[in-house]
Parts: structure tokens; sequence; C-alpha cells
């Protein structure tokens, strides 16, 4: 497969369904070879997708929850491939809604274990490897609930705070280094992860009720802006974050 991608080599962690998948898809269609680190076995899925239309993949399960992981995982991918030069690190999980009261140490431990120190972790291993090879570009997955807040969603929210301002603060240290650090934060896509959202008529109502979109997204819409930022076209982006809702937040 040809396209702006071809001979290098994207990192994506999570991309075994929704946006992680979606993205995986859309480097490969422009030339890039993926390796994709995630507990989800519906990974290797997504590897024989891009095999299929001819493109390049391998599925390595990785727990973004462990710093020696992501390190393998680097390792791995650059022994495969022969290389890294872009990462999008998409990793997450959606905690259960509750109040903040409600909330168990436990639910609270793995939400900041996966939806912050898992891009943390991930973020150390690339930039090692980017430090060595000239630079690169990445991408994390943050959230509307990165930039608002809504109900019951305190862990989330306050995580994905976290990763839009870890990646300001990587753009700023590596800036030099020609190392470029961004994000997307995602309103409402349909995903396996948040399909209850989109069976629930009342959730439905209220969320359309307050996107000017009148709509949800597919995980597809995501894809062109973390494309987009990975590539020679975005050289002047860094430490941006990137909001994909549709209207939500101008509302």
């Amino acid at each position: 497969m040809s396209g702006i991608f071809s001979g290098k080599t994207v990192l994506i962690t999570g991309g075994a369904t929704g946006i992680g998948r979606a993205s995986a898809l859309a480097f490969a269609r422009a030339g890039a070879s993926v390796l994709i680190g995630d507990v989800d076995a519906r990974a290797a899925e997504t590897v024989r997708l891009i095999e299929a239309e001819g493109g390049k993949a391998l599925f390595v399960e990785a727990d973004v929850r462990k710093a020696a992981a992501m390190t393998a995982l680097v390792d791995t991918c650059v022994a495969h491939f022969g290389g890294m030069h872009m990462a999008f690190n998409n990793a997450g999980i959606l905690p259960p809604q509750r109040p903040i009261h409600e909330v168990p140490e436990d639910e609270l431990d793995l939400a900041i274990d996966v939806d912050f120190k898992g891009v943390f972790f991930a973020m150390q291993a690339e930039i090692r490897h980017f430090l060595k090879t000239g630079g690169g570009a990445i991408v994390n997955t943050a959230s509307v609930g990165g930039l608002i807040a809504d109900p019951n969603m305190a862990p989330y929210v306050a995580c994905k705070h976290a990763v839009v301002g870890l990646t300001k603060a990587a753009a700023v240290e590596y800036a030099q280094k020609n190392i470029r650090v961004n994000a997307i934060a995602p309103g409402f896509v349909v995903t396996p992860m948040t399909q209850h959202w989109a069976d629930s008529q009342d959730f439905r109502d209220m969320f359309f009720a307050q996107n000017i979109s009148g709509r949800a997204a597919q995980p597809e819409e995501m894809a062109g802006t973390v494309l987009h930022l990975c590539s020679d076209a975005a050289s002047f982006i860094n430490g941006a974050t990137f909001t994909i809702d549709g209207g939500q937040t101008a509302h």
C-alpha cells in the first residue's frame, strides 16, 4: 500500500476496536506499517483487516499500565518493522458513572492506571526512542471530558484533563528535539465502549439536545485528524488539543 506514510511505522495502543481500529486502518491505507499494543484480543481482527487490504500490521499483547510493557512494545515495533516514526496513544477505559462520594478506590485506581499512567508510560518509551532517532510525532486520545465536565464521571474527567496537561508539558519539553505531541478530544463516538449510551434513548435525548450536530460520531471521523497530526502537513502544530465533537463544546 502506498501513501503519505509509505516507509513509516506507527505504534497504536488500544487498536482493537473503535477509534484505535479506525485509525489503524487509515494509517495502513496511507502506507504505514502498524504495530498495535492492546490487551484486547480483538486487535488480531484489526490486523487481519489491514492485511486483507495488502497492508502490514502486527498485534502484540501489551498492558499500558506497565512501564516495562511499553518499553518492550516500542522495542518490538523497531525490531519487527525497522523503526517507529509515529505513535497514537489511544488505549483507555470508561469507568462506571457514579457521584464522586460513591467512587470506590479500586475504580479510581484503574482509571488513573489506564487513562493517565497508560499514556504517560507509552509516551516515556516513545520519547526515548525519538530522542535517539531525531524526532517523531505523538498523538494522545483525550476527550471533551478533558476540557469540560459532566456529572458522575469525575475519575474519567480528571484523567482526561491530565492527558491534556501531559500533552502540553511534553510538547514544551521536547519541541527542540523535533518531537511533536498533540491530542484529540473526541465527543460522543459510537464504539463498543460507548454502545450502552448509544442504546439508551434517555441518553440520546439528553445528548442530542446539547449537540448542534444532532448525532453521534463514527470512529472513522476521528482518524483523519490523528493522521493529519502525524503528517508533515502538521509540522508547526505542537502541544495542541483538537476538539472533534460536532459542536458540543461550542453550544
